[in-house]
């Protein structure tokens, strides 16, 4: 009886190790029939569009992959630290804020001026009035979604928190590359998401050991012709 515990005892300890990786990269893929992809400028160039944003597919950033579904392990649950978002020179950084659901985010004001925190999200709703830094208010995000984060003062700062069901999420580096470590073996929805761009989703089954490569192309697929 002794020995079978042991046993018992022993594959558990097994199975709570067993975990694969996740690598691969994202990128964002130009539409096909749009001069920009063939490294020219169209209609942006005449005066008419002269002060609109031209989007810079090769350098965007901010891209997150995370695994979008429940993950049943004692490691998928929100960390105890929190996440910190920061008002300096007249803007949030980072721009692009992916936590687990149940983190808190912590909210100071590097800058000399007055700021203001807020959000009309359906998802996580608040108002952290004005001040320096005099003060770091705190907000727990408990559901899962997107928050679109602003500043009542400064018009243009914005940014976004991803509130995301567990903590298998990566943001993409520089060169669009990410890894999800540690994942439980098994079969789950891998997600790619980039406010511009519609996400994407893959089946991805994870081994119990060694490495599965997913890549990603996000774009918003044929422009409608007239």
């Amino acid at each position: 009886m002794k020995s079978l515990t042991i046993l018992l005892v022993g594959l558990a300890a097994v199975a709570e190790c067993a975990a694969g990786t996740i690598e691969g990269t994202v990128r964002a893929l130009p539409p096909a029939e749009a001069p920009e992809a063939a490294g020219g400028a169209g209609s942006y160039d005449s005066r008419r569009y002269k002060f609109v944003e031209r989007i810079d597919y090769e350098h965007l950033r901010d891209f997150v992959i995370y695994i979008d579904q429940a993950v049943p392990s004692a490691v998928a649950v929100a960390p105890q630290q929190a996440a910190v978002t920061t008002q300096r020179d007249a803007s949030f950084d980072p721009h692009v804020l992916p936590i687990a659901v149940g983190t808190t985010v912590r909210w100071p004001n590097d800058d000399d001026i007055y700021h203001n925190v807020y959000s009309e999200s359906e998802v996580k709703s608040f108002d952290l009035k004005f001040y320096k830094k005099e003060k770091i208010p705190e907000v727990v995000f408990d559901q899962v979604g997107r928050v679109d984060v602003f500043c009542a003062i400064h018009a243009k700062m914005h940014c976004i928190v991803l509130v995301l069901p567990n903590t298998y999420f990566a943001r993409a580096d520089a060169k669009g590359r990410f890894v999800l470590k540690d994942v439980p073996p098994g079969t789950y929805k891998l997600r790619a998401w980039h406010e511009r761009f519609p996400s994407q989703t893959k089946t991805v089954v994870v081994p119990a050991e060694g490495e599965v490569r997913v890549d990603f192309a996000l774009g918003l697929g044929d422009l409608p012709k007239y």
